[in-house]
């Protein structure tokens, strides 16, 4: 026998503990590159940057929608008044586009029953210009700076609250009026347009106290659910706008600022006395905007945040 038989004859088979080894190393071959082993869950398979993919994908919870807007809330409630009416006034101004827009559109469409259709596009146009500006519009304050009340109530937290509504809603409506002064006592349009602006203002008008009451519920319902979708919306934030604002002009709902803008225009041109638009347009739109805003956006959607917090808790 050979020097090498010898060796290979004394070091026998192999012992039970290389055996487990050479297991071991299949096993970690087997994790890092191949197939799972039995009874491992499917999201360990995932490498880490897969994982980073599936969180991003994932859509915010609404603990997350809550306190983006509150927060912002909290900002807003601290700006001075100075600042708030600035950008009040520009927010009424610029609501003044919807009723342009839309009456150009409608003017050069044919009288059919698709017409609105396509016109009522034009009333996105106040809107978009105001939430991408940044500019305050009062049905926006009916979720954002109500959260931060009902996340910690307090009077004084109530006044901050009651003198941003004050303040806006003033600015607002100040430049719905300077807009609709300037549109009904000019010839910046052709007298078809201005026409068109009249039939407008009435369609708006002629409606009985609680019926526009109601339409300013759905009215500001809408606009309040906007202001809690944008968060999540990232990349679709113009076309929630437009979707939701077209809904709300194409079902006639009655808006305190964009109606007013509308109905200031009869003012203006002598077609509605202003008191009829303070009493019987004014009002119950105002208050329809604030119960559908406050009651059923952010009350309900501030009940199911604190609610699930409290879950959260118990377990």
């Amino acid at each position: 026998m050979s020097p090498a038989d010898e060796d290979a004859a004394s070091a026998g088979p192999p012992g039970k503990e290389e055996q487990r080894g050479e297991e071991k190393e299949e096993e970690s071959g087997k994790g890092a590159g191949g197939p799972a082993a039995p009874g491992k869950a499917p999201g360990a398979e995932l490498e880490d940057e897969e994982i980073a993919k599936v969180e991003e994908r994932a859509a915010i919870s609404p603990t997350i929608v809550h306190e983006t807007i509150r927060k912002e809330g909290e900002e807003e409630l601290k700006r001075p008044a100075a600042a708030l009416a600035w950008s009040g006034l520009a927010a009424g101004l610029s609501m003044g586009f919807s009723l342009v827009a839309e009456g150009l559109l409608r003017n050069h469409l044919p009288d059919v029953s698709w017409r609105p259709l396509i016109s009522k596009f034009g009333y996105s146009l106040g809107f978009l210009i105001v939430i991408l500006g940044r500019q305050q519009l009062f049905t926006e304050n009916t979720i954002t700076p109500v959260l931060p009340l009902m996340h910690a109530w307090s009077t004084s937290k109530l006044w901050q609250v009651l003198r941003l509504w004050g303040v806006v809603l003033l600015t607002n409506l100040l430049g719905a009026f300077l807009f609709a002064w300037v549109v009904g006592n000019t010839e910046a349009f052709d007298a078809g347009t201005r026409a068109t602006f009249a039939d407008i203002g009435r369609a708006a008008a002629d409606h009985p106290f609680w019926t526009l009451l109601i339409r300013g519920v759905f009215a500001g319902w809408l606009i309040a659910l906007m202001v809690w979708l944008l968060p999540s919306a990232e990349m679709a934030r113009v076309s929630i706008i437009i979707i939701i604002t077209f809904v709300v002009g194409l079902g006639e709902f009655s808006h305190i600022i964009a109606g007013s803008v509308e109905v200031l225009y009869l003012v203006m041109t002598g077609a509605l006395t202003f008191s009829k638009y303070l009493l019987s347009y004014m009002v119950p739109t105002l208050l329809g905007n604030i119960l559908g805003g406050v009651a059923l956006v952010a009350a309900l959607n501030h009940a199911q945040v604190v609610a699930g917090n409290k879950k959260e808790e118990a377990a």
